[in-house]
């Protein structure tokens, strides 16, 4: 069943990120490994309506439509980008840090990151991209949409 929706172009990247997860079962494995979270994605097409992807990363290593995969819930908390110091002197982020972080931007803007003709991080500092969750989780999937990147036509 594709994962492509005609009114997000871009969404044709996720049948690509699924099919290089499914490739290979090792580097799955390790993609689940290294990722250890559920990355979902709302995207905004040109007509302002919002539809959600997500790629887990924590369990199955699988992409699949909705914001989280069933029975699963994607964490509305947004983490401060300042670390605070707690008593032990380790760094912790202000909210609430689950293994699930929700990705919001445009349905063009994602394509452009899936195509490698922009940085998640720039669009991050830029406003493009909106991240709730775990921040420093969301650094994890820029090696899954490097692979994908030369299967996806965008």
């Amino acid at each position: 069943m594709s994962l492509k929706h005609e009114s997000y172009p871009s969404s044709a990247a996720f049948d690509a990120i699924n099919s290089s997860l499914q490739a290979d079962d090792t580097e799955r494995k390790d993609a689940v490994k290294k990722g250890n979270a559920i990355f979902a994605f709302k995207l905004k097409n040109k007509e302002g309506q919002e539809e959600g992807w997500h790629i887990d990363l924590k369990e199955r290593g699988a992409v699949g439509k909705g914001e989280a995969p069933e029975g699963k819930k994607a964490d509305d908390t947004i983490i401060s980008l300042l670390p605070r110091r707690n008593s032990k002197r380790l760094l912790v982020y202000d909210g609430l840090i689950s293994g699930t972080v929700t990705l919001s931007l445009s349905d063009e803007d994602f394509g452009k990151m899936v195509a490698g003709k922009t940085q998640a991080q720039r669009l991050f500092m830029s406003g493009k991209m909106k991240i709730k969750g775990d921040v420093m989780k969301a650094t994890k999937m820029e090696p899954v949409l490097k692979k994908a990147q030369t299967k996806a036509k965008l």
